[in-house]
């Protein structure tokens, strides 16, 4: 697989990714009078929880749900100019127009030096990048073929490693909004990747967990989940050479699947060729099993859990994809009220095991 970079009209950075054996995009023309880049935003500092805020006020006037006819994800024509300046493409991704973090890079301050309680904000230093899937505006992940799934894959692991060795990035996210009920803006199958500058909130809790793990055990925290969910079983979903499937023990959302590679890898980008090969096919099955549970598309993030990029975060960190829906029921979605949105205590509508289950009898 190959990839070229282009250029976009305000200065934006596009990368085209080719499919196993395809003619890579080598010319591309955007001649579109833009206005100059947005971005530059700010982060606060939240000394009350000790986590960063991002605050991108110029996000308000991005894109929302345009028609079909003027998706700025499809492929350019001789009369409709989009982000895509070409006429046929694989794989594109290309810097956010609307970014929550960047264009600039740099660091932030290691820690809140308690001296201030509102302080001059910080610079929203990162990037955010589009990965947009494929050409065709209604399909979706779950029903590209394998070699454009594989694509994906590749991009993914590109991208970490490039926007992890960046000035003051600490912890790269890939991620999918699926669906208008999960909040999506653009309907064409696409997802996203934000490089931080700090360790997300959940990403940092997790690592923090990991590391003592490993250091009062000896052995990484994910790998002793991952033995014990094989060993029970009930909750399992898939099981491959490289890679594992299952709806973890106590899980939040009333769908709720936890991908795991049977090797422990900090991220996509450490990844082996076989590895990347099995997580395509196995990631459209999974997708495949997650929307054939009811009549209609089902909505979901899926995350792609990193390890932070410290040394000390990719010696005990495990990468896992974490995919969860609000779908409780074929015309029910559960939303995130009090215990949830304020304490972050879930109450689940379901167990784990009847998921599961339900997940194991879709005909993928």
């Amino acid at each position: 697989m190959v990839h070229r970079r282009h250029q976009l009209a305000d200065g934006r950075e596009s990368l085209f990714f080719t499919d196993r054996g395809g003619r890579p995009v080598d010319k591309v023309s955007d001649a579109r009078p833009l206005d100059p880049r947005s971005g530059n935003g700010e982060v606060r500092f939240d000394r009350l929880t000790g986590e960063w805020v991002a605050v991108a006020a110029h996000r308000q006037s991005r894109t929302y749900l345009p028609p079909a006819d003027q998706c700025p994800l499809c492929p350019s024509t001789d009369t409709r100019a989009s982000e895509i300046p070409a006429g046929d493409f694989d794989v594109v991704v290309f810097e956010n127009r609307f970014p929550s973090l960047g264009p600039a890079l740099g660091e932030l301050p290691a820690d809140d030096d308690g001296a201030r309680l509102w302080g001059a904000p910080e610079p929203a230093f990162g990037r955010c990048e589009v990965v947009v899937f494929t050409p065709e505006h209604n399909a979706s992940f779950g029903q590209l073929p394998y070699e454009r799934a594989r694509t994906v894959v590749e991009a993914w692991a590109q991208r970490t490693a490039e926007l992890s060795a960046l000035p003051g990035i600490r912890h790269v996210f890939p991620f999918e909004n699926r669906g208008q009920d999960i909040g999506v803006t653009l309907h064409h199958p696409h997802g996203q990747i934000y490089a931080y500058p700090y360790a997300a909130p959940y990403a940092a809790r997790l690592a923090e967990r990991s590391r003592r793990h490993l250091a009062d055990h000896g052995q990484p925290l994910m790998g002793e989940l991952l033995r014990a969910e094989t060993e029970a079983g009930d909750r399992m979903v898939l099981q491959g050479e490289h890679f594992s499937a299952y709806v973890p023990y106590a899980a939040r959302w009333p769908l709720e699947v936890h991908l795991v590679p049977h090797r422990q890898v900090p991220d996509l980008a450490a990844l082996s060729g076989a590895e990347r090969d099995e997580l395509a096919g196995m990631y459209l099955d999974l997708l495949q099993r997650v929307d054939g549970l009811y009549d209609t598309p089902t909505p979901y993030i899926a995350a792609w859990h990193q390890t932070p990029v410290t040394a000390a975060d990719r010696e005990a960190g495990w990468l896992h994809l974490q995919l969860t829906s609000p779908r409780r029921a074929a015309d029910k979605l559960k939303f995130l009220a009090g215990s949830e949105a304020a304490m972050g205590a879930f109450i689940n509508d379901t167990t784990a095991e009847q998921t599961a289950a339900k997940l194991r009898e879709v005909r993928a």
